[in-house]
């Protein structure tokens, strides 16, 4: 006989909201989004990424 094991919860209207324990399908606060912001450090890492990608693309093709 096999058994789960978490108990299903009938009031979930989705198969796995239902297998979810109680604890977790209660949640939590809800995270704030943090808007995204770039840096200077953030488009030297891009722009020595592009250089390095761009080199070895022509170097490819040559």
């Amino acid at each position: 006989m096999r058994r789960s094991l978490v108990l299903t919860d009938d009031a979930a209207r989705h198969p796995f909201l239902a297998s979810l324990p109680p604890h977790v399908r209660r949640g939590g606060e809800p995270v704030r989004a943090r808007r995204a912001r770039l840096t200077l450090h953030d488009l030297r890492d891009f722009l020595a990424a592009y250089s390095a990608c761009f080199v070895a693309v022509s170097l490819f093709i040559a």
